[in-house]
């Protein structure tokens, strides 16, 4: 049975990301994949805040490109690889490529340049946990959720273009941004969206083609025409020759 994620339902149908982690250490530029549940597991199928810290380690390079597609996991290790990110001496490049959501967002506001593909998303949201116990233990839980909360406000807001309470808002509603909708807010830099360069055509050779083409069909209705007209006096001629 698959765990309830998302309070919106539509989002809980997405298919399951393949989990992937790799890192590239080299003298110039450095990269880390990202793909997959954040946090520990006993399977393997995630990446954990000390699986980054073992990769950083190795790196020296002074720039670092993120390939981020994720769609959350454990906040406490989403925000551990936030700060293993942010305290990197190197400059952090990150790519969303296709999810950035919950516990994935937060590693999102560690890039210096945070540059999210067409088509990509992010989705803030509130912490979440199962509990069970007395009411005393249900009000601890709520205690720390709402402190887990703030803490996630605090770090959308190193990026967020608004107000801190428009953030806590949307934080609330669980709200899902496409592309641009998280450049325009700040939570990302620039969409990678290649556009092909328009083609200048010469305004004379514009024209001459539009002549061309209305030519061409004109002239093939004149030729339809004079066809018909020759075929009218043939049958003509083969009546009188009959007759």
């Amino acid at each position: 049975m698959k765990i309830r994620r998302y309070k919106n339902e539509q989002y809980n149908k997405l298919a399951e990301i393949t989990p992937k982690f790799k890192a590239e250490a080299k003298e110039d530029m450095s990269s880390l994949t990202i793909y997959g549940d954040i946090g520990e597991s006993w399977w393997g199928d995630s990446i954990s805040a000390s699986q980054i810290e073992r990769a950083l380690k190795d790196i020296q390079s002074d720039t670092i490109h993120v390939h981020l597609n994720s769609g959350g996991g454990d906040v406490f290790d989403g925000i551990a690889i936030y700060n293993q990110l942010k305290n990197h001496s190197a400059k952090i490049v990150i790519h969303v490529e296709g999810l950035a959501a919950s516990a994935a967002s937060l590693i999102l506001m560690a890039a210096d340049e945070a540059i999210i593909y067409t088509g990509a998303m992010v989705m803030i949201h509130e912490a979440s946990t199962g509990v069970w116990g007395t009411k005393a233990d249900i009000k601890k839980t709520l205690n720390a959720l709402e402190g887990i909360d703030k803490s996630l406000a605090d770090i959308y807001m190193t990026r967020f273009q608004g107000e801190r309470a428009e953030v806590e808002k949307m934080i609330e509603n669980e709200t899902w941004f496409t592309a641009g909708e998280a450049v325009d807010i700040g939570l990302a830099d620039i969409v990678d969206e290649k556009e092909a360069e328009p083609v200048e055509e010469d305004p004379e050779e514009f024209k001459n083609s539009v002549l061309e083409k209305i030519r061409n069909r004109n002239g093939n209705k004149i030729n339809n025409q004079v066809t018909k007209t020759n075929n009218s006096i043939l049958d003509k001629f083969k009546r009188v020759s009959n007759e």
